[in-house]
């Protein structure tokens, strides 16, 4: 990743969204872009706009934490936005050039199978910045039988998003899951700008995807720490379920994810059914899509 590349289109992309109106700036003459001007933003930053095109060209070193508060606060950045451009100033800090790195293999320890094959009721599985899905429990990898249902491990979710066809029919919200699945991979990209896993991961979906590469270009970042996703699941049909993020202190880079459905709901019979489903395959072989048995 060229992070002075990545700074200057992440700061004329903030820059681009906003008017003058929104932060109360009496506005001049005509605009040739839109958004705000340059000197605009050094005046709600309270930077001289010769310091702020510095920083607009890449040039970040010796900013302060202070300098780069006031910058997010007059481009109006959300917390996921805030700590990208944190992460992007501190990958950008002059030093001798740093190869792409292949990270360690992660694993997954077996007390941390252990849990999830404990977890009942629910989906769990952990995943990486990466978004390889590590290991599971029986219910998550029913939820997700489609990603294991080819030869390649681990399985990842935004190669399946981008690069499988059955993902626009499972997914409900194709669009939606599509530019957040982005999102992620740009904020993990800004963390580790030189891990070579996640960069190869990137320029595979971007040479592949056209609708990768429109998302990637927005640079938009978010957290993915709780939500809600709808699957169209080829065994139980229609769930909405609700997931919550639970990073593990003592696997830096791994995070533990459980999907539940609402109790009495239509989703939450679904799941126990797909729970019954999972009970009937095999664990060494694919989890292929078949209808359950009704008797």
């Amino acid at each position: 990743m060229d992070t002075k590349q990545e700074i200057r289109e992440f700061l004329t992309s903030r820059r681009a969204r906003i008017t003058p109106d929104q932060v109360e700036l009496a506005s001049y003459g005509p605009r040739r872009v839109p958004g705000l001007r340059r000197e605009e933003v050094a005046v709600l930053a309270g930077v001289s706009i010769q310091y702020y095109t510095r920083l607009e060209r890449g040039d970040m070193n010796g900013v302060s934490e202070s300098v780069l508060s006031a910058l997010a606060g007059a481009l109006q950045l959300d917390d996921a936005e805030r700590a990208h451009l944190f992460d992007l100033a501190r990958a950008a800090h002059p030093m001798p050039a740093r190869p792409r790195r292949r990270p360690a293999k992660q694993r997954v320890r077996p007390e941390v199978q252990w849990t999830l094959e404990a977890i009942t009721g629910a989906a769990a599985f952990v995943s990486n910045d990466r978004l390889d899905i590590l290991a599971a429990n029986q219910l998550g990898r029913a939820l997700y039988s489609e990603l294991y249902d080819t030869p390649a491990r681990p399985v990842n979710t935004a190669r399946f998003v981008f690069l499988d066809p059955r993902a626009e029919v499972s997914y409900g919200d194709w669009d939606r899951i599509a530019t957040e699945t982005v999102a992620i991979l740009r904020s993990a990209a800004g963390r580790d700008p030189y891990n070579r896993e996640l960069s190869d991961l990137v320029g595979e979906l971007a040479t592949q995807s056209e609708a990768f590469r429109t998302r990637w270009a927005t640079h938009n970042v978010r957290f993915h720490n709780t939500g809600t996703k709808h699957f169209n699941h080829p065994v139980v049909g229609e769930l909405t379920l609700s997931f919550k993020r639970l990073d593990l202190a003592a696997d830096p880079g791994l995070t533990l994810f459980t999907y539940t459905a609402e109790p009495g709901s239509r989703s939450e019979d679904a799941l126990k059914l797909l729970g019954s489903w999972a009970a009937t395959i095999d664990p060494a072989q694919p989890a292929r899509a078949t209808e359950p048995s009704s008797g």
